[in-house]
């Protein structure tokens, strides 16, 4: 056939796919086969069992393949067969094999008529065969029948394209000659992923089998409904010659002189048969394997080279080695401690762009969440005055004081401080929690030494506890420092002079009204705190339902547009008299909400009294929630103790003493949160991030040696014993690939490439839609596109004459794609 100079080709593609099928599918190529597609009961298995001269596929009526065959046919002096499961067996009885085939069939999809898209690998060796490598696929059916499901005919489809919508796949189009060509499903899904007939060759079966007075001359001289690459006719046995055990070579002898014998065959009888259909596809198999070496040897040489380092490693690595265990065991902690300072100082080497860091989160907790929960934590203006009143009449019990009292003052304030141990406690925890997840993190790639990683883990994390105690004692002493002397002289203080004059002013400014300021705009209004993306979650469906704006916060509104161009203004709202409410997320939405509302408890938003915004992270709402406080609007206090009911002041004085010591109180508490919000972040840098840190870069390798079992520390686990002895096996499996690579010499001849044809005749490829009785869809995908072809540039490109390829003409054209298929019907259930 001009291509015995490739002879050997086809072993030592098959030598190459052994040696990558024992690394599995991580070295997976798609390696130049022959998918055998065809209808139920249409021949296949009977060409297959011609190839090889014996009766050795599963016989009998309905589906009978059940699972992909792969099978290599390679020529030898002795005839035998293999399975890639059992490889140490060899079957010399071919009834074996039948057997074998159907129990490791059972095996998988049971006895019922399952499927399964696992293969079967299977070499036969013969010196009766030509060098081939086929895969049989199960039959196209509509009818699912036993265990199978109700879309059997996509699910079978979808199998048949897993294997054909691969470039470098012939696909052989089985049709007994007895049915309409036009309406073959083998040539429907060849022609699905293979529009031009590139790589589809077209075989007709049953000849002997058409209606006295007809045969297929037109089609088989490729007049009539043509392909590119053309049909081959083979006579197969009937049922009642495999019944009666008739040889195959005399079916074989029987098919060539039907060939020769009949009248419309004849001419073309050198053409026809089951030998030349061997002859062909083991000469355009091997031209594909040609043409598709490249690209295996390209992509085999960039595994090769992705794990060389590892495997260097493994190589020479010895597990009970006392040298390579420490030397282990000092990379492995001084790594540690360079990725968590990594996490919490931060680093440009590897950025993450999906998740926050630890150092970002806590930098977050320190400017975002702190403040926000001492906001949450102040006292509302009524309960303070009523404490304040309350403070003033017990200090002068039975008399009538005519001066403001200091005692009242220093009580509300040194009350007013006690409270800051809660929100000071929860800062300490946040931060406490990030550091422990940042170490878990870190610990995680110590995995290969379970030991270890569970003494680091219980190490490291006994050391953030105890500097979590010692910062919680820090802050009470913080917070009893303050408690210890109230200063009045501070320079931000206001005093109480000062605190009867801003009074006044107040009081004078209030009765005179902001006539004079109508019209005029403050600046404040015009700073921007905060833009961003919010969702309006509280407007009803018949409203319009759920939208998102763009939010824009400044110090005195809170204006939305319909988006981020600014020009269509939706709404502007004061923030006077607002405040913040958290709602709880909602246990089917993945939006976190917060919701706005008036204290004076009128509507925020039209006819709506509140309006909840949703944003989609966490991150998010707590920037959202510390920019509105920043504004000036602060989240509602849930306050658990009676108020009690409202303070009316009969007396003008204590009206007076109580507004004075209010602003005394407003002013000195300002200081200190200010000064807490100074400290605390100063304070847990100090002794937590950084002694964590200096424990884990100076301390953790001394308390392991400590241990006194550095021999168990460094045992490895099953699973990265498992892992080093894959990486040596795939890597010896990549370098014997590329040898074998280097055996094959690309000096071959070739046939031309048929010229095209119109194959328009075949109609698309379209499964039943859905029953009109049906209930209910089949939520189906569809079937995986066909892989990208590599392209050939340059002085060294393969010729493309008698590829399968695409033409030279062509180089740029797109791959063909499997259509997007409506899934067969599921009857109803009655």
């Amino acid at each position: 056939m001009g291509n015995r100079g490739m002879e050997e080709l086809i072993p030592l593609v098959n030598q190459l796919q052994d040696a990558l099928s024992s690394v599995g599918h991580s070295c997976s190529l798609h390696l130049p086969q022959i998918a055998v597609v065809g209808g139920q009961s249409a021949g296949k298995s009977s060409v297959l069992e011609n190839f090889v001269g014996r009766d050795f596929l599963p016989r009998g009526s309905g589906i009978v393949t059940r699972r992909p065959l792969i099978l290599q046919l390679l020529t030898a002096d002795t005839e035998y067969g293999e399975f890639l499961h059992c490889k140490e067996k060899r079957f010399t009885n071919f009834e074996e094999i039948c057997q074998e085939i159907e129990a490791e069939t059972r095996r998988v999809t049971g006895s019922n008529k399952g499927i399964s898209p696992v293969p079967i690998n299977l070499r036969i060796h013969s010196p009766n065969v030509l060098n081939l490598t086929l895969v049989d696929l199960p039959g196209i059916t509509k009818v699912p029948v036993g265990d199978q499901p109700s879309d059997i005919e996509y699910q079978i489809r979808d199998m048949i394209m897993q294997f054909i919508c691969k470039e470098n796949c012939l696909i052989l189009a089985v049709t007994p000659a007895n049915m309409d060509l036009a309406n073959s499903d083998a040539l429907k899904l060849a022609k699905d992923v293979d529009p031009q007939g590139l790589r589809t060759i077209g075989v007709i079966t049953k000849l002997d089998l058409m209606d006295a007075g007809t045969d297929a001359r037109e089609i088989l001289e490729n007049k009539l409904l043509p392909l590119r690459r053309g049909y081959i006719g083979v006579v197969n046995r009937s049922q009642k010659d495999i019944d009666g055990k008739k040889d195959i070579k005399a079916a074989l002898l029987a098919e060539q002189m039907f060939f020769l014998s009949h009248p419309a065959y004849r001419h073309m009888a050198d053409r026809m048969g089951t030998q030349y259909l061997q002859k062909i596809l083991n000469q355009q198999l091997t031209n594909h394997i040609r043409e598709t070496l490249p690209s295996v040897r390209s992509h085999l040489q960039d595994q090769l080279l992705a794990l060389s380092k590892e495997a260097k490693e493994y190589q020479h690595f010895s597990p009970d080695d006392p040298a390579r265990r420490t030397k282990t065991l000092l990379q492995l902690v001084q790594r540690l401690s360079v990725d968590f300072e990594k996490l919490i100082e931060g680093s440009g080497d590897e950025v993450d762009t999906v998740t926050l860091s630890a150092g970002a989160r806590i930098n977050r907790i320190f400017h975002e969440r702190f403040p926000y929960e001492l906001a949450k934590m102040e006292s509302d203006e009524r309960k303070l005055r009523r404490e304040i009143t309350y403070a003033i009449r017990n200090i002068h019990g039975v008399r009538t004081g005519l001066f403001t009292p200091n005692m009242a003052f220093e009580a509300i304030v040194k009350k007013q401080i006690s409270q800051l141990k809660g929100p000071c406690f929860k800062f300490v925890d946040m931060v406490g929690q990030e550091l422990t997840s940042s170490v878990y993190q870190c610990i995680s790639k110590l995995s290969s030494f379970p030991k270890l990683r569970d003494e680091t883990e219980r190490i490291v994390t006994t050391a953030i506890r105890e500097q979590e105690s010692k910062c919680r004692d820090q802050v009470l002493l913080l917070i009893d420092i303050q408690l210890a002397y109230v200063n009045t002289r501070h320079e931000d203080f206001i005093g109480f002079t000062n605190a009867q004059r801003t009074n006044n002013h107040n009081n004078q400014r209030t009765a005179a009204g902001t006539a004079g300021n109508q019209g005029v705009k403050p600046l404040s209004s015009l700073i921007v705190i905060r833009k961003g993306w919010l969702t309006i979650s509280n407007i009803g469906i018949m409203k319009g339902g759920a939208k998102e704006y763009w939010f824009i916060l400044t110090a005195e509104t809170l204006s939305w547009y319909r988006d981020d161009e600014e020009k269509e203004k939706k709404y502007m709202l004061p923030l006077d008299n607002l405040k913040l409410r958290d709602v709880e997320k909602s246990f089917m939405s993945s939006k976190f909400l917060f919701s706005l509302f008036n204290t004076e408890l009128r509507n925020v938003y039209k006819d709506y009294r509140s309006l909840d915004l949703a944003c989609s992270s966490q991150e998010d709402l707590d920037g959202w929630k510390a920019s509105l406080l920043q504004a000036g609007v602060y989240p509602e206090r849930v306050d658990t103790e009676d108020n009690g009911a409202p303070e009316n002041f009969s007396d003008p004085l204590l009206e007076r003493q109580a507004e004075t010591i209010r602003s005394l109180v407003e002013s000195y508490m300002s200081i200190i949160y200010k000064t807490i919000k100074d400290l605390m972040p100063k304070t847990i840098m100090h002794l937590m991030v950084n002694s964590v840190k200096e424990f884990i870069s100076a301390e953790l390798l001394a308390q392991l040696y400590a241990l006194g079992e550095g021999a168990s520390l460094m045992d490895e686990s099953e699973e990265q014993q498992q892992h080093r002895h894959q990486v040596l096996c795939k890597h010896a499996a990549l370098k014997e690939a590329l040898s074998v690579i280097g055996q094959i010499s690309t000096s071959t001849c070739s046939t031309p490439l048929p010229p095209p044809v119109d194959s328009s005749w075949i109609l698309p490829s379209v499964t039943p839609q859905k029953s009109v009785t049906s209930s209910r869809p089949v939520g189906r995908g569809q079937a995986p596109s066909a892989p990208r072809l590599p392209l050939y540039s340059g002085p060294t490109a393969p010729p493309s004459t008698g590829s399968l390829q695409q033409p030279v003409s062509q180089p740029h054209r797109p791959p063909p794609s499997v259509p997007r298929r409506t899934p067969p019907a599921i009857p109803n259930s009655k």
